[in-house]
Parts: C-alpha cells; sequence; structure tokens
C-alpha cells in the first residue's frame, strides 16, 4: 500500500512546480528530480506490493522507500507553512498598512527556496542509497514487473510460468459443522432446477468467512441435483492466481471420457476447450467455479460451455464481489451472517458433545457471539480451539482474553483468510478500506462522512471531469461489492447513507493500518503514553483516554481523530494551543465523553493552512470560532452537526470549501469596508466549490453578494430561521438551483408566530408571509429530498409543477387548509412522505383510491387537529412503515390500515389511549398480524458515526 502514499506526494510535487514556478532556480530541478523518481517508484510499487508480506527483505526496502516519501512530505508541507506564516508576519509588521494586500518579494522567501533546497536533495540521495540497496542485496523480482495492477497482478493467467506456485486456500468451515443453511440450500436449488432452458450462471456472494464454498459442496451433492445435471457435473477451485489450461483441465477431468489423461494434457488450450465443449454439448451439465476473483475467468471460460443447449443447463459461481456476478450476468444469491441463535448452535456443534453439555459454557455464549458477529468462519476457528482445552473456566477465559490473537494466527487463520480480499483490492482502494478502522467498533458509518474524510486525507484520485465526491462513492461502491464494507442503511435515491465494517475486518484494517504506518488506535493500549509519538494519524476511542502535549506537538501529525477534547496542563476550552502545524484532519466528536460546556477555539488554529477537514460536535453549548479562520486556505469541510457554533464572516474567504455543514451556525459578523478595500466584497461569486450549505439564516443574505442563486455548484442546501419577510426573495434565488439534489427551508417560528398576531388578529397568514407555492421547482430535475417549514399558499395541482423526481417530501408549518392526499398520491416518484407540526390544520385527510403507487414510508406528526384519517382501496399499496405521533385526536383506527399487505411497521407513539386500545382489543386474524408489527416506543439511533 506504500504506492497509495507516494501517489499523493507525486500529485503534491506536480502542484508545488506549478504553482510556485517562480521561486525555485536550481531547487526546481531537485524537486523535478525527486517526482519523477517517485512516480517510477510508485509503478513499481503497485506491482510489487503483496511481495512484502512474504519477503522480510522485499518489506525491510519498502518501508524504506515509505519513509523517504513520508519525509519528502514533510519537507514540502513544511516548505508551503512556513513560507504562509512569514506572510502573516509581514502581514502583522504592517498594520498601519494592513488595508493594502500582503506581497513577498524573493528576497523574504530565498531562506526557504535555500533550506528547500537542501533537503530535496537530502531525500533524493537517501533514495538514491535505497534504490542501490535493492540490486546490491538481491532483490531484484520477476514478479514486480508483470503488467497489471496489484490486484490483476495476483490472477495474472499464464500456462507458461511454472515458477507461479498456485495458491489455494481450503475453506475452513467444515460442511458438518454448518448451521442455518437450509433455507440457503433451497433456495440456490430452486435458482439450479428451475427457470429459463437456455444455460444459465447462479452466482453466490458474500464475505469471506461466510460459507460460500460449503454451501456450493452441500448443493453439488444434493442428490437432487445430481439426478438433475444427468450429463456431467464439474468442480473447480479458481482462487486469486490461476490459469485458464488448469480450469479447462479440472473441467476435462470431469466430463471429457474420451481422452486419456495424457492425452488431455497434450492438447493446446484451444484443442482442449473443444473436447470439454463436444463432451457437454446437448447435454443437462453444471459446472461450478469456486472463488472466483477476476472477471476475466468466465469471459474466457464462457465460449467452451455450450449456451444454446435448450437443457437447462447451470454454471454456479462462488465469489466475494458482486462485480463478477454482475459481469457474468448471473441470478446473484447474497449470503447472510448467522442470526446469534445460529450462531451459537454452530459454536456448540464444533465444541464437541462433552464441552456443548458443560454447565460453565453458557458464561461464554454472550462474548463469542458479540466477537464474531455472525461469521461461521470465526465461529468455527473460535470453537475448534476451544474444544481442545480443559473444561474449566479458568482455561477458557484464558483463551478469551486473547480471543483477537487466536483468530490472527498464520495463512489459514481467520485473518489470515479474510487477509485474501484485502490483498486483491486495487492499489487506491487499500488506504480507502484500511481508514474504515478508524471508526469505533459496532459504529453506522456515515458514507458522506466517510467520503470527505477519504478526500482531505489524499486517498481519492482525480479522473477526467467527475468531482471527487463522486469518485469517492465510486470506491465505496466497489468497496461494498467486494464484500469488505457492508452497507447498514441507503437513502431515498438508493445511494449509501450508512455502512459499517465487521468487526473481525475492522481488526484487519487496524493491523495492517498500524503496520503501513497509515494510522494508530489507542484501544489496544492501557495508556495513553505508549502510543509512538511520531505517528501521522492518531485515533482515540477511548472515552477516558487523555492524549499527551507530546502526542500534539508531534510535527509529524496529520490527523488527529478524537472521542474527547485534548485537555491543556490548565483545563482551559481554549484547547490545543500547540497544534501540530501540518494537520490535514481534525475531528473532534465528545458526544459520549460526558463533556459539556462552551468551546473556545484558539486564534492559532488559523496557522493550520494545510488543514482540509474540521468537525467538531458534542460540547452540547456553543462553538466559538475565532476571525483566524481566514487561514485555513485549504479547508473542504467545516462540519459541527448540530451543534450550537458561532462563525465569524472571514469563513467566506475560504474557496476551496466545498461542504460546510453547520446546522445551528450563524454568521457573526460582517465585513468591514478596510477588508473590502483589501480583499475586494466577499460573496458566493467566489465559492465555486461549493457543495453543501447549511446554516442559519441571517442577515448575510441580504447582501447582493449573497445571492444563493449564484452558487451553481450547490447539491444541498439546508436553511434554518429564516426571516418570513424574505421568502420570495429567497424562493426566487433558490428556483435558479437547478442542481440541487436535496434543499430544507425552515422558518422563523417565533417571526412567524408574531406575522400571525400582527394580521388580521391571527385569523390567517398576512400575504407577505405566504409563500409563492411549489411551482419553482419543476426545472428541478436533480432535486429528490424536499423539506419545507414554511408557509404556502396551497399545493398546486398539475404534478408538473413538482420536482419530477422527487422521492422524499417533508412538510412542516406550511398551514395547509386543503386535504394535501388527493394531490401528494398523483406524484409518480414519491417513496416517504411526512407531514409535521402544522403542515396540515384540518380535521380529515383521506387517501383515495390508486394514489400514492410507490410511496413506503408515512409519518404524520403533530397533526393536532386531525380525527380521522382513512385509506381507500387500492392506494399506498406499498407502504411498509407508518407512523403516528403526537396525534391526539385520532381515536378511531385508520381505515383501510388493515388491507396493506406488504405493512411491516407501525408506531403509536403518545396517540390518543381510545387508539392504543382499538388495536389492543380488537379480535381477529388481521388485527393479531396489526399488534405484531404495532410499537409504542421510538427506536434510537445508536452508534451513528
Amino acid at each position: 500500500m506504500a504506492e497509495s502514499s507516494i501517489s499523493f506526494l507525486v500529485e503534491k510535487l506536480g502542484a508545488l512546480v506549478s504553482q510556485q514556478a517562480s521561486l525555485f532556480g536550481v531547487v526546481e530541478g531537485q524537486v523535478r528530480q525527486l517526482r519523477n523518481e517517485l512516480e517510477w517508484i510508485r509503478q513499481f510499487l503497485e506491482y510489487a506490493d503483496a511481495e512484502r508480506r512474504y519477503d522480510k527483505m522485499f518489506k525491510l526496502w519498502v518501508n524504506q522507500i515509505r519513509d523517504a516519501a513520508f519525509d519528502a512530505e514533510d519537507v514540502i508541507d513544511e516548505f508551503v507553512f512556513n513560507l504562509e506564516h512569514k506572510r502573516q508576519q509581514r502581514f502583522n509588521n504592517l498594520k498601519f498598512l494592513n488595508f493594502l494586500p500582503v506581497c513577498m518579494g524573493l528576497p523574504d522567501k530565498l531562506p526557504l527556496v535555500n533550506e528547500l533546497n537542501d533537503r530535496i536533495s537530502a531525500v533524493n540521495i537517501t533514495l538514491e542509497k535505497i534504490l542501490i540497496n535493492k540490486g546490491r542485496y538481491g532483490m531484484e523480482n520477476p514478479r514486480a514487473y508483470e503488467a497489471g495492477s496489484s490486484s490483476s497482478s495476483a490472477s495474472k493467467v499464464s500456462s507458461s510460468e511454472p515458477w507461479k506456485e498456485k495458491r489455494v486456500f481450503p475453506s475452513t468451515v467444515e460442511e458438518s459443522n454448518i448451521v442455518g443453511m437450509k433455507n440457503d440450500v433451497e433456495a440456490v436449488k430452486r435458482k439450479l432446477l428451475e427457470g429459463e432452458m437456455e444455460r444459465g450462471v447462479v452466482a453466490i456472494v458474500g464475505m469471506g468467512g461466510l460459507g460460500k464454498t460449503t454451501l456450493a459442496k452441500k448443493i453439488y451433492d444434493d442428490r437432487d441435483v445430481q439426478h438433475h445435471f444427468d450429463g456431467g457435473r464439474a468442480w473447480v477451485s479458481v482462487s486469486q492466481e490461476f490459469s485458464i489450461r488448469e480450469l479447462l483441465l479440472g473441467i476435462a477431468h470431469c466430463v471429457v471420457t474420451a481422452l486419456t489423461d495424457k492425452q488431455k494434457h497434450e492438447l493446446g488450450n484451444p484443442e482442449l476447450g473443444q473436447e470439454v465443449y463436444k463432451s457437454l454439448e446437448g447435454k443437462r451439465y453444471l459446472v461450478v467455479l469456486d472463488d472466483v476473483w477476476n472477471t476475466d475467468v468466465w469471459r474466457w471460460l464462457s465460449s467452451y460451455l455450450p449456451a444454446e443447449s435448450k437443457k437447462r443447463s447451470r454454471v454456479l459461481i462462488t465469489t466475494r464481489n458482486v462485480q463478477i456476478a454482475v459481469d457474468a450476468r448471473s441470478d446473484c444469491y447474497k449470503l447472510q451472517l448467522l442470526d446469534e441463535d445460529k450462531s451459537w448452535e454452530l459454536f456448540r456443534n464444533k465444541v464437541g458433545s462433552a464441552a456443548a453439555t458443560w454447565a460453565g459454557l453458557e458464561e461464554f455464549r454472550e462474548g463469542i457471539v458479540a466477537k464474531c458477529k455472525g461469521l461461521p468462519l470465526a465461529i468455527v476457528v473460535l470453537g475448534g480451539l476451544l474444544s481442545l482445552k480443559d473444561l474449566t473456566l479458568d482455561s477458557w477465559r484464558k483463551v478469551l482474553k486473547s480471543m483477537d490473537w487466536h483468530l490472527s494466527q498464520g495463512p489459514h487463520s481467520c485473518l489470515g483468510i479474510l487477509a485474501l480480499s484485502y490483498n486483491n483490492l486495487p492499489s487506491h482502494l487499500k488506504p480507502c478500506f484500511l481508514y474504515c478502522g478508524v471508526f469505533p467498533e459496532d459504529s453506522k458509518i456515515k458514507a458522506s462522512k466517510l467520503i470527505r474524510l477519504w478526500i482531505a486525507e489524499g486517498f481519492v484520485q482525480k479522473r477526467g471531469k467527475e468531482t471527487v465526491e463522486e469518485i469517492a462513492e465510486d470506491y465505496l461502491s466497489e468497496l461494498i461489492q467486494r464484500s469488505m464494507i457492508q452497507v447498514a442503511d441507503t437513502r431515498v435515491d438508493g445511494r449509501v447513507k450508512s455502512c459499517r465494517i465487521h468487526d473481525l475486518l475492522r481488526d484487519l484494517a487496524i493491523s495492517e493500518g498500524r503496520e503501513e504506518k497509515l494510522f494508530e488506535v489507542d484501544e489496544n493500549t492501557d495508556n495513553g503514553n505508549m502510543l509512538p509519538t511520531s505517528v501521522r494519524r492518531l485515533i482515540s476511542n477511548i472515552h477516558h483516554q487523555i492524549i499527551s502535549l507530546s502526542h500534539l506537538q508531534n510535527s509529524n501529525l496529520r490527523s488527529l481523530i478524537l472521542s474527547r477534547p485534548p485537555i491543556d496542563e490548565d483545563e482551559s476550552w481554549t484547547f490545543l494551543q500547540k497544534y501540530p502545524k501540518l494537520l490535514r484532519v481534525l475531528h473532534v466528536d465528545v458526544m459520549r465523553s460526558g463533556v459539556y460546556g462552551d468551546l473556545k477555539l484558539s486564534r492559532k488554529i488559523g496557522q493550520l493552512i494545510h488543514l482540509k477537514y474540521l468537525c467538531l460536535s458534542g460540547f452540547h453549548f456553543t462553538i466559538w470560532l475565532p476571525p483566524s479562520i481566514e487561514g485555513l486556505v485549504n479547508l473542504q469541510t467545516l462540519d459541527s452537526g448540530d451543534e450550537y457554533i458561532s462563525i465569524p464572516h472571514t469563513i467566506w474567504k475560504l474557496r476551496q470549501l466545498r461542504h460546510l455543514t453547520c446546522r445551528n451556525g450563524w454568521i457573526t459578523s460582517r465585513q468591514s469596508m478596510r477588508e473590502r478595500w483589501a480583499y475586494g466584497h466577499l460573496g458566493f461569486h467566489k465559492m465555486t466549490n461549493l457543495q453543501t450549505l447549511s446554516l442559519q439564516s441571517g442577515d448575510w443574505l441580504k447582501d447582493d453578494n449573497f445571492n444563493l442563486g449564484k452558487v451553481t455548484s450547490l447539491k444541498q442546501l439546508k436553511l434554518q430561521r429564516i426571516d418570513p419577510q424574505s421568502l420570495e426573495g429567497l424562493f426566487q434565488s433558490v428556483s435558479q438551483l437547478t442542481g440541487l439534489q436535496n434543499l430544507e427551508l425552515v422558518i422563523d417560528y417565533v417571526k412567524l408566530l408574531n406575522g400571525l398576531s400582527a394580521s388580521n388578529g391571527g385569523a390567517e397568514c398576512g400575504t407577505m408571509l405566504q409563500f409563492p407555492g411549489l411551482e419553482s421547482f419543476s426545472r428541478h430535475k436533480c432535486l429528490c429530498k424536499l423539506f419545507l417549514g414554511v408557509p404556502i399558499r396551497g399545493l398546486p395541482t398539475e404534478t408538473t409543477h413538482y420536482p419530477p423526481n422527487l422521492i422524499q417530501l417533508k412538510l412542516k408549518h406550511t398551514r395547509l387548509k386543503e386535504d394535501p392526499m388527493p394531490i401528494l398520491g398523483r406524484l409518480p416518484n414519491l417513496r416517504i412522505l411526512t407531514l409535521r407540526y402544522n403542515s396540515y390544520l384540518g380535521e380529515k385527510m383521506n387517501c383515495p383510491q390508486g394514489r400514492f403507487c410507490l410511496l413506503e414510508f408515512l409519518q404524520m406528526q403533530a397533526l393536532y387537529e386531525l380525527e380521522d384519517f382513512s385509506i381507500e382501496e387500492t392506494a399506498m399499496p406499498n407502504l411498509k412503515t407508518l407512523e403516528i405521533e403526537s396525534c391526539y385526536r385520532i381515536t378511531r383506527f385508520p381505515h383501510g390500515i388493515l388491507g396493506l399487505e406488504k405493512l411491516q411497521r407501525i408506531l403509536l407513539y403518545e396517540v390518543s389511549q381510545e387508539l392504543k386500545d382499538v388495536v389492543s382489543d380488537t379480535p381477529g386474524e388481521d388485527w393479531n398480524r396489526i399488534r405484531l408489527i404495532t410499537s409504542y416506543a421510538r427506536p434510537q439511533n445508536k452508534n451513528l458515526w
């Protein structure tokens, strides 16, 4: 993975040469030499990195290369830091002229340039010595120059390389010890025995250790399957390093009976393939391709397997990568993790009858099930280990205390087998996967946060005209396809909302991350001081752990991710007085640490010119940012979650800003006349990279330079506490943002009430508070999620006036007097509908026949006037979730609910006792089903990171 660090540095060197070309002279040659040398090394490492884990000498060489690249990165970053620091000093020394732009001449920069020249020269000399050592100690390796990436080289097909040993890792999950597969076997059997008459492909997909091979073997040996595929059956193990000839020979040995083994071996690949084809032609056959890692396998083999036999022949593939199943146009079956009961049953089977009946066994159930998380491989490894131990509490406790160690020993261990998936990743995905190990165990990881962190860390490589967010989202999708990450929740448009990583894969990520010097996590240490002070990324997930000042003063530190604030010796909230000057990521989330109080950031934070990602959340009180944040010239993301945060107007100077996510943040100042003379007018016209804007509204919106219509790059816009008098102008600006995907506009409710009181004695809203309706959204073809928390005149009756691809609609404070359901029910793509406080003021609401064809989720919250809600026949046929909350006047169960066959969950929270009694007391089978899916307490969303 060292090539990832070098790729990032090569890009940085290129940018430095182009941006600071006027500085260099002699030093430019040194920088270009370093860049060119690193580019060659990067290409070499991309092909050879897999060898590092098998060769200690090669491992040492690669580590030295990586360390030299880190040194070069430090040199570049410190040069840029010192250059900017000197510019700031010059600015401070000329306060009487601080209305003038501050420029640095070459004499000011010359000492820094000379120092850069000396340090880059030293790095070049070091690299030259490392490269010489490679040849001196005989480390020339022919594998290193194979064409292809690190992933493709592992599966490179060649029939003329006898020295390339084929490594096959047999499944550790034994068939006799697998439980809970009955449903899986029957489901896959149906796919094989039924369906189309032509040759079909069925794929079993899932992460390593799930038992894909075991399931395929059960099916392959099934009597019904044997009887059905009477024309021939063949099983071949593919694995990462495969040869097309070996695969053809494997199939031929099973189905070609007209030739001897010697004759088969003497045939070339085309002739051998033709013999396989002739032997299967006109017959009903089954070929199993087990453990496929490369899409080329099916592409090369498919032509030798008859497709038009009309005999319902089948090919069964097992793979960890869903993309392989897609490329083979297969009928995909995704194998799932075991639940707790099946996990424990499997464990009891594995430890043997004596241990299974041991009285002390139940003490260990919770810990074993929690650690293995339903992964059969882990359960079998632990069960096999404990089956050899004495049946004493002390003996078992000793093993389970070192559970992680036992799961990680040897190539056939649990982590050894899971590591195959990591080794097979393309080089650009390896650091992205490893980075998932920084998040706390069992946490849901917000996809947007993960993507922004990847970008800030420099893991995302530029590609054509795509945005880095789009590229990073592709990275995430590929990791999911490869079963390295699991989807936790999806967005309304089907994209990933949050994800999670299996505990054992997280252990693998942490282990490899430490090995690669990518990051250090404090979970496995007893004392914060035991962590190395030279680490580049430091993660503290232990709430009571306090990072020492020696860590904060680490000049190499690039990322700091903490679950509590680092406290200075005087424990003041102006923390981090001595910021690591090269920091790129600062993430402090104290939500679970029990810390309370205002947070005042030191003005020195403005010196962190390399900072790209800043997240501060969980403080429960107000966060105060200093005006010096204008110095964060590379900042891409500022995220405060739902915290109250005071933001100076200097935030608008940050032209690299892409995501300003401060839901309860407000702008506290305005640009002075002197600043306008020095820097020109601040405004959205310079914020060309801004994609996400989430803030409280304010006076800053009244400035012509902050016309939202100019920020055409915006994809998400969320404004809170909007002044009612500025609604119409704001809406005109929003109408120009046709690239929006997510829009949220919420009025200042206090000002709204004052306006209501001032107009007609509170009888109705004055015209100045009225919204022009939804017509302006008709051109917003990308808008799929809309939250309106403002008064509107009424809903347009024509569906052409709505966003054409609207999937989720949330209304609040809209004060509609007419039933919205007949109109909203005609929106063709609506799947989620939420009606909240004062969105509808009527007493009755009815869903007409045939409406809401795609709706899956309906929430009614705080509709205080609503008394009667009904659903006519054929309406809402796909509704899965119904939530009724704080609608106190509803006393009868909604008419038509009993007929919704796909309904899976009903929430009745803070509703009338009469409504609860109807649900609990009404007899009948339909009501029994309703009672089973009804709850009265709102579920908590835990461990969302």
